[in-house]
């Protein structure tokens, strides 16, 4: 007599059980370790259907679906949910999505491969750089409307209160706020929709205020480190928060790596962004010795901040040792950083005013 048995392994039932899981938290969205039917609304119609489905067919799925009739679905609840015959027509396509994470994949693949592609979500809106973006406008709209004179740059009452003056570095806000100044309209124009372009992504999938850290972290790496390399350059823009969000999207590739679709060719990319700016400022500045006013050791120092503040503050969606590692790594030098930029500028004042002197 022939017995039927079970041919899952235990590894595919982990992996299952991983796969269930992140689509449960992604559509719990407070997070109370249920699904309601409003939640549950929401991920039937993100499989995009023609038509959408009546909000009484939703409601009865839940009520069927709800073995304990407590008004929510929990974990096991929504799995067998999921797996369910009649429920096929609507749940089906995360089946097949996870017969494809767990066939053999082409040579080299994760086994999470794609995983997070699916972390996306409009919810909580991706606003963070959109609302800085908005408030850089504005700033610059008010200065170029009653700007003192209009024969020099950024010379209007916010920039003479927000932009970054070494001789005034006691004024400690300034080492942030130059962010908010822009020296014309088009060098406005490109950080805002490089930051916009950059950032919404990483906020879609890490939330706003992680985005919001690193970029804060990139300008202000970018006026301490400018500060002791470059001790007479007055800086303005937020080049230094546009790199660290660049460098941040390498940290995220980093820390999930086997979650990623094709992440060689994402880490290509921004290499070569780098790779190319930096080429350039050094040609630009060492070989044709040009003096573009350009704060390159704030881009430099932004990109490093986004790295290393990004590899401890962005989402890792699942942590190995050497990743903890990292982590640590990352998180003591960014540190030790901080804490030199720090002391040199403001414990050693006469080093400044040596050079001021000399200038």
């Amino acid at each position: 007599m022939s017995r039927e048995t079970n041919s899952e392994t235990p590894l595919q039932a982990r992996r299952k059980n991983e796969y269930y899981r992140s689509i449960f938290n992604k559509y719990d969205r407070d997070h109370d370790g249920f699904i309601n039917v409003g939640e549950l609304n929401d991920l039937i119609e993100s499989r995009e259907y023609d038509h959408d489905i009546p909000e009484h067919v939703v409601r009865k799925i839940h009520q069927m679906a709800d073995q304990n009739h407590d008004d929510r679905i929990d974990f096991s609840e929504f799995v067998e949910m999921i797996n369910h015959p009649d429920f096929q027509f609507v749940f089906g396509h995360y089946v097949n999505r996870y017969i494809q994470m767990v066939v053999p994949r082409r040579r080299g693949a994760s086994e999470v491969d794609g995983v997070y592609d699916d972390q996306y979500s409009c919810y909580p809106p991706a606003v963070g750089m959109i609302i800085i973006s908005l408030i850089e406008v504005i700033f610059f709209c008010v200065d170029e409307t009653i700007e003192a004179d209009s024969t020099k740059s950024a010379s209007g009452p916010i920039s003479s209160v927000f932009i970054y003056d070494p001789y005034k570095r006691q004024e400690a806000w300034r080492f942030i706020t130059y962010m908010f100044v822009h020296v014309g309209a088009f060098h406005l124009f490109v950080n805002l929709l490089v930051q916009i372009l950059l950032g919404t992504p990483l906020e879609m999938v890490h939330r706003w205020w992680r985005v919001l850290l690193i970029y804060f972290a990139g300008v202000l790496a970018g006026s301490l480190a400018t500060s002791i390399a470059d001790p007479t350059v007055r800086l303005a823009g937020a080049s230094g928060g546009v790199y660290s969000l660049i460098t941040a999207h390498i940290a995220t590739i980093i820390m999930n790596w086997r979650e990623m679709s094709f992440p060689i060719v994402q880490l290509f990319i921004f290499l070569i962004i780098m790779a190319s700016d930096i080429g350039t400022a050094i040609y630009n500045r060492y070989f044709l010795e040009m003096d573009e006013h350009i704060g390159y050791m704030a881009h430099f120092a932004g990109a490093l901040a986004g790295l290393l503040v990004g590899l401890n503050v962005l989402r890792n969606l699942e942590v190995t040792t050497a990743e903890r590692v990292i982590w640590w790594v990352s998180i003591v030098t960014y540190c030790v950083l901080m804490a030199i930029a720090i002391i040199w500028n403001f414990a050693w004042p006469e080093y400044f005013l040596k050079i001021r002197e000399r200038n």
